[in-house]
Parts: structure tokens; sequence; C-alpha cells
């Protein structure tokens, strides 16, 4: 496809998006504008374009009109404060496909932004992925902060951790936790936390305005085990504990309730920012993922998310 295509049609995706949040969601043109970060004038346009298009009938002719209507029910039901669903690939096992893209275009929505912001970032496959769809831009006015420790336990760089990728892409400050994963013991954890250097970083995340997450499950394949960062005891003694996902190393049970002990006292990722006065956004789809996605919007482990239709529509079966 060339560029006047690709233009094309991301032009019939908004006017799509526009014309759902007008017709079927009842929308004010103000209120599109604000939501989709345009102009007014735009808005408008692109409701106009929806109904010359033959976009608009009784419902929103286009396949993205059932995504934006799971979007809407999923925010609803869990109370969530931003929710992007992306069409699913019924030939695809993938759990990064089309969310990452989605994650990207949200993550560079964001960096925009003239005026400064703190962003936090997590680690894991999916939001590698994401990042890697990024343009260069410059963005000196913004923090990026690592919420993760960047070093595996054999002392080389997390492979997932995409703090340092993200910095040569766009170009602003960057503030990594120069730490191990998971520290030894309880005790090392505490020593390394309290550094000097390392308590700024802290209290950056803290402040984070916006905040993207992967969420990993702890199944056989569980990525915390195949990185290397937990051993297979520990996996297992997760899972008796009733451990089923985690986010940055934040082990938690059905009921989004965090994991006592075990690794959880040794994991020397920052705390999750607050829900309450800033946005943390978790990207994930997939069956495996599936209880964890429940147990952390249920929770309010976040209130924002971006996952794949057949996903939504089985956490609205849930």
């Amino acid at each position: 496809m060339n560029s006047r295509q690709e233009t094309g049609s991301t032009r019939l995706d908004d006017a799509a998006r526009a014309g759902w949040l007008y017709y079927v969601a009842g929308n004010t043109q103000d209120q599109i504008a604000a939501k989709l970060g345009i102009s007014r004038q735009t808005a408008q346009r692109l409701v106009s374009l929806a109904m010359s298009e033959g976009l608009i009938k009784v419902r929103v002719d286009h396949p993205i009109a059932n995504c934006l209507d799971l979007a809407a029910r999923l925010k609803s039901r869990f109370a969530l404060d931003l929710v992007e669903v992306v069409p699913s690939d019924p030939t695809s096992n993938s759990t990064t496909i089309g969310i990452a893209e989605a994650a990207a275009a949200e993550i560079e929505r964001r960096l925009r932004s003239e005026a400064p912001i703190v962003m936090a970032i997590g680690t894991g496959r999916t939001l590698k992925a994401a990042i890697e769809q990024l343009p260069p831009m410059d963005c000196p006015q913004h923090k990026v902060v690592s919420l993760t420790g960047n070093i595996s336990p054999d002392g080389s760089a997390a492979f997932y951790n995409v703090i340092f990728t993200m910095a040569d892409r766009v170009k602003a400050r960057s503030f990594p936790m120069p730490l191990p994963v998971i520290a030894s013991s309880p005790e090392e954890r505490e020593m390394l936390l309290n550094q000097p250097m390392i308590q700024p970083t802290l209290a950056l995340a803290a402040e984070a305005d916006v905040t993207f997450v992967g969420i990993g499950d702890l199944g056989p394949r569980a990525p915390l085990y195949e990185d290397g960062f937990i051993s297979e005891s520990e996996l297992k003694a997760l899972q008796k504990a009733g451990g089923i996902a985690e986010i940055v190393g934040w082990v938690f049970d059905r009921e989004g309730r965090m994991i006592e002990g075990i690794t959880n006292d040794r994991v020397s990722s920052a705390a999750l920012p607050s829900r309450e006065r800033s946005l943390v956004i978790a990207l994930a789809m997939g069956e495996r993922k599936l209880p964890g996605i429940l147990a952390a919007v249920n929770r309010r482990l976040v209130n924002g998310l971006i996952t794949d239709e057949r996903t939504a529509e089985a956490l609205l079966a849930g």
C-alpha cells in the first residue's frame, strides 16, 4: 500500500471513529475533539466525511465499529479511564500484533504534547514491540522513567527492558533503573532502593502522568521464568500461593491481591503510580493473559487497557 492509500485508509478510520462517537455514543463535536485530540473543526469534518462516505447508516458501517463498542462497554463495566480495542486476527496466536501498533500510536500522541509530561515505562515483549514502532522524535520537554530494573541475573542488560531503546527513539530525558530486576534477598533490595542515585528515580516514577505496562502470565511459559528472573521452584511456589500474573515483576492472584513473600519481597521495581491521579495503561491480549487482565482491571491495578476484540469479549463474558 502506498503512502497515499495509507493516508486515505487512516482518514476513513478517523472518520469512522468520529462517526461512532457522534451517532452511536452521543458525543458532541466538542467532546469528540477533546477525546481524539483534534480541533472542533476537524471533528466536524470527520463526522461529515463519515456520512458522505456512506460509513453511517443505522450503525457505523466499518469494522472498527465493533472495537469501539467493546471499548465503551469495557470502560463502563470496569470503570476504566482509557480503553482501546483493536481488531483480532483469527489466524494469529500473537500476543502483540495489533495492540503493539495501537500502543505505539498512544505513546506517540502523548509525546507530541508540547506541555512537559512524565511517562513511566514497564517492560515486556508487547511494550518492546510498541516502542520499536515509534518514529524518531525530539521530545526534550518530557521525562521517561523506567519502573523496572534493567539488569538480568547474569549481569547483562535485560532484553525486554525498553528504556534505552525509547531514549534513542524519542530523544527525551530518560531515567533508567540501574538495578537487578529481582534482588537476591529482601535485605539487598532494601539496600539497593535506598541508594542516593535510585531515590530520585523512584520519586519521579511516582509522579508519572501516564504509564505503560505489560501483563505477564504465570503459566508454564511465564516470562519471568523464561527470561531467567525466577527459578522453576520459585515459579511453582508462586503458583501454589495463587499467583496468576505479574506487572513489572509484582505477582498477584485472581483477586488482584499481591502475593506475600516468595519473590515479591525481592522485586526491585518501583510501585505502580497512583491510579487516582494518573493513567496506568496495560497492553495485553490473549487467552493466557486473560485471568491476569481480569484481575488487574477488577482490582484497579491499572485504569487503562489496550487489547483486542477476542480478549475484550472474553472479559465482558467473565
